[in-house]
């Protein structure tokens, strides 16, 4: 290689706009898990927001939240680089403190969700994935720096 010629990115560590790849190995399963968490929590909250709103908006609203925030880190780990790797993490910190207050929220007052959120009782209804997705998120992007 001339000193003339860019760098070649090297095509397991990087994307194709030269940015670190975040999806790599593990990362490729937290990728896949928030794909699905995406399509369940869109598909959940748009059909209850869409039918019966009125019922428990708290609810809806909070669980259209949660699809927006499994989107976005679901973006941002395959886009990649040091900026998507922040901003997914920040998202994902986020969306842990939105599970755990969410979770305490539905199990100290019940009477406030006649119906249940992804995030109620931290995830139960999702076998729990909500709270261990967000830590596992955050472990994963530490190691990615």
């Amino acid at each position: 290689m001339t000193s003339g010629e860019p760098p070649v990115p090297d095509p397991t560590t990087a994307t194709p706009a030269g940015r670190k790849r975040l999806v790599s190995g593990p990362g490729l399963l937290l990728v896949w898990l928030y794909g699905v968490m995406v399509v369940g929590a869109v598909s959940r909250s748009a059909y209850q927001i869409a039918t019966e709103f009125d019922r428990a908006p708290l609810a809806y609203a909070l669980s259209a939240a949660a699809a927006l925030a499994y989107a976005f880190i679901t973006y941002s780990l395959v886009r990649g680089g040091e900026r998507a790797r922040k901003a997914a993490l920040l998202c994902c910190a986020a969306e842990l403190a939105g599970v755990l207050v969410v979770g305490t929220w539905t199990l100290v007052r019940p009477e406030a969700f006649p119906d249940a959120t992804v995030w109620s009782e931290f995830g139960m209804g999702y076998l729990f994935i909500p709270v261990i997705l967000p830590v596992t998120g955050i472990l994963w992007l530490r190691t990615k720096r």
